[in-house]
């Protein structure tokens, strides 16, 4: 699910967002373009418990919807709204115990097959097909109308405050998760990250970060550094091994050339594509000049789906997020839209955190109820193109000597996050054979863990 694109913009969300009882964040479950417009994948996404929003994209424009604040199965919810967005605001609806307004009073229901807030919206089937019937709430006019809908989405609400277990042996756990995570979809046989950025946003020093981690001590490699335009320069891999001298684990790292403000600076589209479809050799040097083309040294015209990349992470510092140039944000969201079509999950590493609020200096497991960093983390979102959902705060190890419990839980509950989507995305897009059905399964106690990638629960 990770590489679905939401069609809710973040000024939408944002607006939507106001108007839940609490702080909240969105989790796309369903969206009929890419799972199919049928009333029965619908209804199946919604869990016995819940909180959730449908949403219908019409043709003319409109964007209407319902919320949820109880089980599914439940036909009263006196919590419930509809709302009607448009580009400055969201007009609610919420539900009355007298019948003043025919346009707020109603019901939900999802008897006989059908997504019914009361007199708004109705969501039900039609030839096998989902049908929509809108009463015109913004108008108040007094008649249904089945207007062409563009597209049709659901979102879990969740808690807007992702919870970690800051105690050592939850960073054990979550070690533990990592040295024996094996991918979901068995013709992966690791799961390739490749991570992407702008010189000083923190990449190499994230790799050496997670190294640090699983060797039990900091590590002083001579690629971290701060230079201007970036060190490293070539493609390179790295796998993550569960101790010094030490098995690999399933998951490699990869670094390349940093962004740069434009096609003529840094890494280029045509070569960042090249590199995620499995075209590029190990040790690939990169040059503006000499895009990675067949006659590359090295080149792979025909790669494996393990010479592919399986999830590409961008990179940002939060010390500058707040002043990235407009050349960078297209390079991002340029990058982000060609990924996406790709089916390749993506997320947002958001390095420097300890740099942008006293408290979470003091101590990472501040970092999600900061307010200057949630800020942080919203801007990053818009930067790339992503929900806030997929931005991950870290703190990578630049000026420590010795290891820290809350920033090593911080690192590996990113790592967790990354190899989960690869999971849930090639999970669904490379469904497993009958030889692989047949196979003994993934960790159950990673497997198991609940997800906090795309829903802040």
């Amino acid at each position: 699910m990770a590489s679905v694109v939401a069609a809710l913009s973040l000024e939408q969300e944002t607006h939507l967002l106001k108007l839940l009882p609490e702080p909240a964040q969105l989790h796309l479950l369903y969206k009929g373009s890419r799972h199919g417009f049928n009333m029965h994948t619908l209804r199946s996404k919604f869990d016995k418990e819940g909180r959730f929003v449908v949403i219908v994209y019409f043709n003319s424009g409109d964007v209407k919807g319902g919320y949820l604040s109880k089980s599914s199965n439940e036909s009263e919810d006196q919590d419930a709204f509809a709302f009607e967005i448009n580009h400055q605001e969201v007009t609610h609806f919420p539900v009355l115990d007298d019948s003043k307004s025919k346009a707020t009073h109603f019901s939900t229901a999802m008897s006989n097959g059908c997504v019914t807030f009361g007199d708004c919206l109705k969501l039900y089937t039609e030839n096998r097909s989902i049908c929509v019937e809108s009463w015109d709430i913004m108008y108040h006019q007094g008649c249904w109308r089945e207007p062409e809908y563009l597209d049709v989405e659901l979102y879990r609400v969740g808690s807007a405050r992702r919870e970690l277990p800051w105690t050592v042996e939850g960073r054990g756990s979550l070690r533990k998760n990592l040295v024996s995570f094996k991918p979901a979809c068995r013709s992966l046989n690791r799961v390739r990250v490749l991570l992407m950025g702008p010189p000083g946003s923190g990449k190499s020093s994230f790799i050496n970060s997670v190294r640090s981690v699983m060797f039990g001590r900091v590590l002083l490699l001579p690629f971290i550094g701060t230079a201007t335009k970036g060190f490293i320069k070539k493609l390179k891999s790295y796998d993550i091994r569960s101790e010094r001298g030490g098995k690999p684990t399933a998951l490699t790292l990869c670094d390349v050339l940093a962004l740069g403000d434009g096609e003529r600076t840094g890494l280029t589209l045509t070569d960042a594509l090249a590199v995620i479809k499995g075209y590029a050799p190990e040790g690939h040097d990169f040059q503006s000049e000499a895009p990675i083309k067949a006659e590359t040294s090295g080149y792979r015209p025909v790669p494996s789906i393990n010479d592919q990349i399986h999830c590409a992470v961008f990179v940002l510092n939060a010390c500058q997020i707040m002043s990235t140039s407009d050349d960078l944000t297209e390079t991002l969201r340029t990058l982000q839209a060609e990924i996406a079509d790709l089916d390749i999950p993506q997320v947002v590493l958001l390095t420097h955190v300890d740099q942008v609020c006293h408290a979470i200096q003091e101590d990472v497991k501040f970092v999600y109820s900061s307010r200057i960093l949630q800020e942080k983390m919203q801007k990053a979102a818009e930067v790339v193109g992503l929900p806030v959902s997929y931005v991950l705060p870290v703190k990578n190890y630049s000026s420590e000597l010795s290891l820290s419990c809350n920033t090593d839980i911080l690192l590996l509950s990113a790592v967790h996050h990354i190899l989960q989507a690869v999971d849930d995305t090639y999970e669904e897009n490379h469904p497993p054979t009958t030889a692989d059905a047949s196979a003994e399964p993934p960790s159950a106690e990673f497997h198991n863990k609940p997800s906090n990638l795309l829903i802040f629960d």
